[in-house]
């Protein structure tokens, strides 16, 4: 440990979102130490979870999603920044970065007294499938969304193949559909939304087929074609598909490569291993953000969990411990939300096959009930379900689905799993009413007394 207010370097490897938080909270614990921040992309401080609302014009700049620029940071944060440089190596024994710029190629090496590793996830590719062609693309950062936009206003593509129904597969499917492409939607599961429980990826089907979304479903060996410069068709159960534009979305992978080579412990999923601090297998090195496993608040277990919340949260407190601070980080409990087309839905902790294989003796309890008054314009019906240990009766998780009331609902199941209260509390709440905001029983109070006392 050294003193707060000493001359040391710290050095922060990537911009995004744990490693801006990560850096400046560094220079706020230790104001008088060196803190240097490089990132390979173009930009730092980006809203990665916006883009699918850049794309359909919801946000009509993609600059309004870079929060910093280099320039912007260092004068506000006192924070010194490299845009378009690498790391690639550490010299852990004598405490050293090699960096290349990407820009007129030279290299040269820092020193530094903590590092923190920030580098993020990556979009996982399919073997089978050529991530070089001119209509295919993913959508993880600025330059893809950038990329998108000028394909879709050079090329005007009507018919569009999006691989993958998870999170991004979704968002990119409302986003395509709003700019009046026809979307197909390839998965390899029966339903949409892997995770999610039963009940609601059905819901969530049935919502495609409303919005003429083309869901091709428990396709485990699709044949794609291309002619080596640009993607043809899809081809599967014998029926062969053209599309001029393809989006693969088929999740994220810790982008761990940095920590890989430099022998520091990885975790099954290849996030990196770190303690309570945030220090990896070296003392000197902390990690944060995307790239690590961290610790499932239910379970116990290391997981990987790549949400920008949690990347904020680790990243503020690797940088404080980083620079001298004796903070910890909690297990977390994950908490999902995700709006499809003009629904709304919230996952959070356990999903009836991840608490079965964490061993819990689990039940459940669903129901369906209108977020307001019937009587009231815009009421619709919502879709609960939680799910509970028999033996404790204290909440696992959770999945709803219905309009924007979802949000809170999730939250405040967070809380429950948190400080362990039993779900039977739930008809205890009083819950607040007026007609045009809520309803006169609300779907908690409704699952609550599915359980009884």
């Amino acid at each position: 440990m050294y003193p707060l207010n000493s001359k040391y370097n710290i050095i922060v490897v990537g911009g995004n979102a744990a490693g801006p938080a990560a850096a400046a909270k560094a220079k706020r614990t230790a104001p008088e130490s060196n803190v240097t921040m490089i990132e390979a992309g173009e930009s730092i401080s980006t809203g990665t979870c916006e883009l699918p609302y850049v794309l359909s014009g919801e946000i009509k700049d993609h600059n309004k999603i870079v929060y910093y620029g280099p320039d912007s940071f260092e004068k506000e944060k006192g924070v010194k920044v490299l845009v378009r440089h690498i790391v690639e190596k550490i010299d852990r024994r004598k405490k050293k970065i090699s960096v290349k710029s990407l820009q007129d190629g030279q290299k040269f090496e820092l020193n530094y007294d903590s590092l923190i590793l920030c580098t993020g996830s990556k979009a996982k590719s399919l073997p089978s499938f050529s991530t070089s062609l001119s209509n295919s693309f993913t959508l993880k950062t600025i330059r893809d969304l950038i990329d998108i936009q000028n394909f879709i206003s050079e090329k005007k593509p009507q018919k569009a193949l999006i691989i993958g129904a998870g999170y991004i597969g979704l968002e990119t499917a409302d986003a395509l559909v709003s700019l009046g492409l026809e979307i197909s939607l390839l998965e390899k599961e029966p339903a949409p939304l892997p995770g999610a429980e039963e009940e609601t990826r059905r819901l969530i089907l049935e919502l495609l087929k409303e919005k003429d979304v083309n869901f091709i479903g428990g396709i485990t060996n699709p044949v794609f074609k291309d002619d080596g410069r640009n993607f043809l068709s899809l081809k599967y159960e014998g029926r062969v598909i053209p599309y001029e534009l393809v989006i693969t979305a088929v999740g994220f992978e810790p982008n761990s490569s940095l920590a890989f080579s430099s022998k520091l412990r990885v975790g099954k999923s290849g996030g990196i291993i770190v303690d309570q601090k945030l220090k990896t297998s070296d003392p000197n090195i902390y990690s944060a953000g995307d790239c690590i496993e961290v610790t499932n608040r239910i379970t116990g277990r290391p997981e990987y969990i790549p949400l920008a919340t949690i990347a904020r949260y680790s990243g503020h407190l690797a940088g404080e411990n980083a620079a001298g601070g004796n903070s910890f980080m909690t297990p977390v409990i994950k908490n999902v939300a995700l709006k499809i087309f003009n629904k709304s839905f919230v996952q959070v902790g356990l999903n009836s096959n991840e608490a079965a294989g964490a061993g819990f003796n689990a039940s459940s309890v669903a129901a369906v009930a209108p977020n307001l008054v019937k009587v009231m314009p815009g009421a619709q019906n919502t879709f609960g379900k939680i799910l509970f240990d028999r033996d404790s009766k204290y909440i696992l998780g959770a999945n709803f689905l219905g309009g924007n009331e979802v949000i809170g609902y999730g939250d405040l199941i967070s809380v429950f799993i948190k400080n362990r209260i039993k779900i039977s509390e739930l008809i205890n709440i009083n819950m607040n009413y007026t007609p045009p905001l809520s309803p006169f029983i609300n779907i908690l109070s409704i699952l609550g007394r599915k359980i009884g006392r």
